[in-house]
């Protein structure tokens, strides 16, 4: 068993803080009432995007460092197919997963299951846009369609 598997992992802990943050604005939102939410939703997606670059930065500075390290050792890149792609990907449906908590919160809010359910199709609408670009073969089949 390696050390590392007795250490709470980062990112459960930052979902825990997220939680609470969460809940304590959606707390501090029935108190307050309706006309401070902007304030509150804008503070929480506040924390939500520092987060995000953080963990953002810490991908990229480990990328670098990876790839610094293959040309000091007189290896090659990764190559630029899909297995370099895999991090952008995921940091995208991660970034999508974690702004779908606040923003399922103000549709549910603010517009009861009809809102929930435009909300969350928006965010499949995003990824699927984003899937589209990372595919440049389904861009070229709907051409080839015409």
């Amino acid at each position: 068993m390696d050390a590392r598997d007795t250490e709470p992992r980062p990112s459960l802990t930052k979902d825990a803080e997220l939680k609470k943050e969460l809940d304590a604005t959606l707390h501090a939102r029935r108190e307050l009432g309706p006309e401070y939410e902007s304030a509150l939703v804008d503070s929480f997606l506040e924390k939500v995007e520092q987060r995000v670059d953080t963990s953002v930065d810490r991908r990229v500075r480990r990328q670098l460092a990876e790839q610094q390290m293959v040309v000091t050792r007189g290896g090659r890149p990764a190559p630029s197919g899909s297995e370099s792609n895999f991090g952008e990907r995921f940091g995208f449906a991660m970034v999508s997963l974690i702004l779908a908590v606040p923003l399922s919160a103000i549709g549910g809010v603010n517009a009861g299951f009809k809102g929930l359910l435009v909300t969350w199709f928006g965010i499949v609408a995003v990824n699927a846009v984003h899937a589209a670009h990372r595919w440049p073969r389904l861009r070229h089949r709907s051409h080839d369609d015409d």
